[in-house]
């Protein structure tokens, strides 16, 4: 009996012990669906990890980026792993912000992450974020709307076929809109879709000499289109939708077409989650003909700040989370299609996955077409098909993105906003000493 008590108290001991010496990593994310999927599921990696807790900080889009920067660039040390994007890593990287991650896992297998994604993470040969998921955009149409209507959509449409369709199969009475896009203002929100929309209509932030190029007839005509259609065939509240609440709009059946990141087609067919699982359609992003579509290239990864003190620990657990392993753990509980799609090679060759997903192959083509380092029609002097990747570009995007959402609320012309644009963008541009 005494040594059966003894046996006892030196195991609560222990475990007491570990208890106390367990590591806690704070984790900063996004309110995305795959996100809110791998907190759900990290349970089993800290069962297989008992000296690690997790500690979450789930934000929405907007705010997680100012957050994160506002963290990482005053050496705050609030968070042990950051959700950032293709943006941040090479610009952060070399600024020393970010680890390189080089203690993944014996089994991580970093040549099977897609080369696209992988070469926007990496800088001199070193990989500075693990992509959790990767994305492109393309068009998610409702097929039902489109057979009523008596039109064919095409795998590649032009800008022009978008408009039309979609003024056609618009139904206000019924809550049913032809298109919706990204109206939320922020550099990755609207302006991401607009910056991607323009490259196809000829626009480009910046001439060679680094100059803005808002005062062009390519971004009025990008603008006034985008302005015109929403006002036609889009929601009412437009200026206020980013991904999620255009989400929102589709799994619902008020959208005819959604054109936005390939990463929601796993949301849009769910019928557990989508009322029009078994009614969509998938396409290329749209084009002018003019040789570039409006697609832009994206991942959202898990990096380790500089600052924090548990390095070893947070790599381990992105390790885990951007594995092949953590894709079979997913599709063992929610099945295959759920996976977080364009990171890895081997899920495009995965004959389950290409069975159940069936905007797999459309996914991989679009992230294939964006060219990061060729992105306009014209050339430019940086890189970034969405984004311009040089530090200020955050701010300058955001303000930019103020206007374009201002001129499709109504409260300014498009001519004024573009003018807004073009002032504010020379004025940052000449203080970053890019321009005189």
């Amino acid at each position: 009996m005494v040594l059966t008590r003894l046996a006892l108290t030196a195991g609560v001991l222990l475990a007491s012990t570990a208890l106390a010496s367990a590591e806690t990593l704070t984790i900063a994310t996004v309110n995305n669906g795959d996100m809110i999927r791998m907190q759900k599921l990290s349970s089993e990696f800290t069962a297989q990890n008992p000296d690690i807790e997790l500690e979450w900080v789930t934000m929405e889009e907007n705010v997680l980026r100012q957050k994160v920067t506002t963290d990482i660039a005053t050496k705050g040390g609030q968070f042990d792993i950051m959700t950032i994007g293709t943006y941040e890593v090479p610009i952060w990287a070399k600024q020393n912000w970010l680890v390189a991650l080089d203690d993944l896992g014996a089994d991580y297998d970093v040549d099977d992450l897609l080369p696209a994604i992988r070469g926007g993470l990496t800088v001199d040969g070193k990989l500075y974020a693990a992509p959790f998921y990767g994305e492109s955009s393309m068009v998610m149409y409702r097929t039902d709307l489109f057979e009523k209507a008596g039109i064919d959509m095409p795998d590649a449409p032009t800008w022009d076929f978008v408009a039309d369709a979609a003024r056609k199969i618009t139904d206000k009475d019924n809550e049913i809109y032809g298109v919706c896009l990204r109206g939320k203002a922020g550099w990755g929100e609207n302006t991401a879709f607009l910056s991607a929309t323009a490259n196809s209509f000829g626009a480009r932030w910046f001439d060679m000499d680094w100059n803005p190029q808002f005062d062009t007839p390519q971004w009025k005509n990008t603008l006034t289109f985008y302005v015109d259609l929403l006002n036609d065939a889009g929601p009412p509240g437009a200026s206020s939708n980013g991904f999620n609440e255009n989400l929102a709009l589709f799994q619902s059946g008020k959208c005819g077409m959604w054109i936005d990141a390939t990463v929601a087609a796993s949301f849009v067919t769910n019928p557990a989650e989508s009322k029009v699982a078994d009614q969509v359609g998938f396409a290329m992003a749209p084009d002018n003909g003019l040789g570039k579509r409006g697609n832009w290239l994206w991942a959202w990864s898990l990096a380790v700040p500089a600052g924090s003190e548990k390095q070893a620990a947070a790599q381990k657990f992105i390790g885990w989370a951007t594995s092949k392993a953590y894709a079979e753990l997913v599709a063992s509980k929610e099945g295959w299609a759920n996976v977080p799609p364009g990171t890895r090679t081997s899920l495009y060759e995965n004959a389950e996955y290409q069975k159940a997903a069936p905007f797999a192959a459309m996914t991989l083509e679009s992230i294939k077409a964006a060219d990061p380092t060729k992105p306009t029609v014209d050339p430019v002097p940086y890189v970034g098909v969405q984004f311009v990747a040089i530090p200020e570009f955050q701010g300058i995007g955001t303000a930019v993105g103020q206007q374009f959402s201002a001129a499709l609320a109504g409260t300014t012309s498009v001519d004024q906003a573009l003018k807004n644009a073009q002032n504010l963008t020379e004025r940052e541009m000449k203080r970053g000493g890019y321009i005189k």
